[in-house]
């Protein structure tokens, strides 16, 4: 089953002084970081238009005895890394697993005697191992089924779905097919895709939410980019993201986001808070940024305002980014070169707060990348990584 998004006009929300830099910068990645919060609301209204096809499919596939399986490779892994913690409380037996995983260990991951339902998400659907991990799961596992969440139409994954009934095919607006080298857009509208799977029969219900999450990346945007600038100008050597549950994966990507930017001068970590304290901590220097996505529950947020003071105690002078959703911190006494705050609505209830905070990570990745002087669209020097991955053989 293939669904093509029926997708809608919606204004831009971009400021006229950040339409006149996307010019001036003639930049993808900038562009592409900014139209975030247009492409959220576009992949609402598109989704909406077809939730009755997609829950129909859902519904025949997702048994109460089906496995789920979110994957992909690099960023795109990172969106089930993200997700699972929150999708948990949606679906059983769900889990992420990287396609790099599956290639070398589908049979340690997957059982074949149980249903399967692999959601693989791709930017462009030609990734070797996008295409091998289906190939090897439809040959192990004798029940399954397929969602792909792609944002090229004429990906080898997309055209594989052509005339599949057990292929749900979701394709975002095509804005979302990042020409820049690094996953911005694509990344974030697909983990709003899965997301919204996962309440589609009440997806109207989640509205309100999803345009709260979309304000509060307009606040970064709007807000607090000129402080990001500023900071991702700063001569640094480290970057570490911490997080914690969902928060987690999407410190992951912040992350990636950072070095790659940098082709590798920023050298970067990440890590749970807590996780943090048992040997992580070290990286930490004078040379360091330290940006803490700090979750809205008081249950979580101590322990790691915990980490916030030790970490604050034992390292001066180090650069600190606290992101924190709609709260106050309660650290005043803990040096902070900026304090994100997104008023909106919470990452831990409302899940799709999650979201907006990769725009802190993005955004440091892209000024920092202009201050070594290389091009964000395309960072690698060393031609190490490519926009698709190259050189990888799937054997049989």
């Amino acid at each position: 089953m293939i669904i093509q998004n029926k997708c809608c006009n919606f204004a831009s929300q971009t400021t006229e002084n950040n339409i006149l830099n996307i010019i001036n910068m003639a930049n993808y990645t900038f562009n592409e970081i900014h139209q975030q919060p247009e492409m959220w609301r576009k992949e609402l209204a598109a989704l909406m238009a077809v939730k009755d096809e997609v829950s129909a499919f859902m519904h025949k596939y997702l048994t109460h005895d089906t496995d789920i399986v979110l994957t992909g490779a690099g960023t795109s892994a990172f969106i089930g890394d993200a997700i699972e913690p929150v999708m948990r409380g949606m679906w059983r037996n769900v889990r992420a697993v990287p396609t790099t995983d599956l290639i070398t260990h589908a049979e340690y991951l997957l059982d074949a005697e149980r249903p399967l339902l692999l959601i693989s998400f791709a930017r462009s659907g030609n990734s070797p191992e996008s295409v091998g991990a289906v190939n090897i799961a439809n040959k192990l596992c004798k029940n399954v089924a397929h969602i792909y969440i792609t944002c090229n139409k004429n990906g080898k994954l997309a055209l594989q779905a052509q005339d599949k009934e057990n292929i749900l095919l979701l394709l975002l607006p095509e804005e979302t097919d990042d020409k820049s080298l690094a996953m911005t857009s694509s990344f974030s509208t697909m983990l709003l895709t899965c997301l919204m799977l996962g309440h589609i029969d009440t997806l109207e219900k989640d509205v309100e939410k999803i345009e709260k999450a979309v304000k509060n990346a307009e606040v970064v945007i709007e807000q607090y980019e000129p402080e990001l600038k500023a900071i991702g100008e700063r001569p640094f050597e480290r970057g570490v993201f911490l997080g914690s549950g969902a928060l987690k994966g999407i410190a992951e990507e912040c992350h990636l986001k950072l070095q790659e930017l940098t082709d590798g001068a920023v050298v970067c970590k990440f890590d749970s808070f807590l996780g943090f304290r048992h040997g992580p901590k070290a990286v930490v220097n004078d040379k360091s940024i330290v940006v803490y996505l700090m979750t809205d529950e008081e249950k979580i947020m101590r322990y790691e305002r915990d980490l916030v003071r030790q970490v604050d105690s034992n390292n001066k002078p180090v650069a600190q980014v606290i992101v924190i959703s709609g709260r106050d911190s309660e650290m005043e006494e803990v040096h902070a070169d900026l304090v994100v705050k997104m008023p909106y609505c919470k990452a831990e209830t409302d899940f799709y707060g999650i979201i907006p905070y990769v725009l802190v990570g993005q955004l440091l990745g892209f000024y920092a990348s202009k201050a070594h002087g290389l091009n964000p669209d395309a960072p690698s020097v060393s031609g190490n990584i490519h926009r698709v991955v190259e050189g990888v053989t799937i054997y049989e």
